[in-house]
């Protein structure tokens, strides 16, 4: 597959944009401007950019927790983003997701999800409706290797299977779920083989070879159309903590040292240039846009309203006994 300069110029860009807003939200954080805690994907910026940027706009992902940059790579806008995770009223959730729970509609995002694997069933039901009324969609789910141990993980492929929904599973494979190494937690070297149980195509792939990623994706894209789901193992590493509470003593310096030498940017540039489809000037020029992005998002958040006292009960569900509206099904919603 031949990609267009404009193609890699998005892959490129939406990469380099995950890694300066996850930059940019870490300061946040230590300067206490935004408020509890966030899971970094810094280091797995290709896994996120590289599938969804090779889905079409009416195509749905769930997310998972370390989900900005999937969200990111489906086109979501970065102020709103950065508004969320400072807790504004301009968020795109109002400022009441945060960071686990970023969503976005518009741009097919079905939502971040801060419970391990519960976006896999969702996912699921997404695909059921897109095949119910016949739409030429899919729905990729995000979860990572310690989600693939949930009951939910294998539930969901078996059900998928059997009606042959158009999902794309994908796994985000970083080694270690909190602080547990895979090989403490499962006793296979390829989480993909679990496809076969379920009589569907597994593949693995470098989860930092953006490139490779987009190319794999479009044609299982393709494959979960025309024959049922897929599952998706990228390999791939975050250099962070798990979150932002995490002290990381479970593994060495060497070993995220050995990791930062496979950065997934730093290899697209060095792919880019090689292969003489832009120059480095061209590329500083795109890097230099994408920090004035985030930059410019930044502010926004930060001088964006805070939500209203008033502005909490919407969109809200609660028993309908504690505001005065006839509950339906027991149920009221506050608008």
């Amino acid at each position: 597959m031949k990609l267009s300069r404009e193609q890699y110029k998005d892959l490129y860009c939406k990469m380099v944009k995950t890694r300066v807003f996850e930059e940019t939200a870490v300061r946040l954080f230590e300067e206490n401007i935004a408020q509890g805690t966030a899971h970094f994907c810094i280091g797995e910026e290709a896994a996120a950019v590289g599938v969804c940027s090779a889905l079409e706009k009416e195509d749905m992902i769930t997310q998972t927790h370390r989900g900005h940059g999937q969200a990111i790579g489906k086109g979501a806008d970065v102020n709103r983003m950065m508004a969320e995770l400072l807790g504004k009223e301009t968020g795109c959730c109002r400022g009441m997701g945060g960071s686990m729970h970023i969503a976005d509609f518009s741009t097919g995002s079905l939502g971040a999800n801060g419970i391990v694997g519960a976006g896999i069933p969702i996912a699921v039901g997404a695909a059921l409706a897109q095949k119910y009324f016949k739409r030429p969609n899919i729905t990729v789910c995000f979860f990572g290797d310690g989600a693939a141990n949930e009951g939910a993980f294998h539930e969901s492929l078996n059900l998928a299977s059997v009606w042959q929904l158009p999902v794309l599973f994908v796994c985000t494979n970083n080694f270690y779920g909190i602080s547990t190494h895979i090989s403490r937690s499962m006793h296979i070297d390829d989480i993909s083989v679990r496809a076969s149980s379920y009589g569907i195509e597994g593949v693995n792939l470098d989860g930092n070879d953006v490139i490779a990623v987009f190319e794999e994706t479009v044609k299982a894209r393709k494959k979960v159309l025309e024959k049922g789901p897929m599952f998706m193992v990228l390999t791939t590493y975050r250099w962070l903590g798990h979150s932002r509470s995490d002290a990381q003593v479970y593994r060495t310096t060497e070993e995220v040292d050995r990791w930062k030498e496979k950065c997934p940017i730093k290899h697209c540039r060095e792919r880019l240039l090689s292969e003489a489809v832009f120059t480095p000037a061209e590329l500083d020029a795109f890097e230099k846009q994408v920090c004035d992005e985030v930059a410019a998002a930044a502010v926004f958040a930060e001088t964006s309203p805070e939500i209203s006292s008033a502005g909490v009960f919407q969109d809200v569900y609660a028993p309908g006994d504690i505001r005065d509206a006839k509950p339906k099904n027991g149920f009221v919603v506050c608008r």
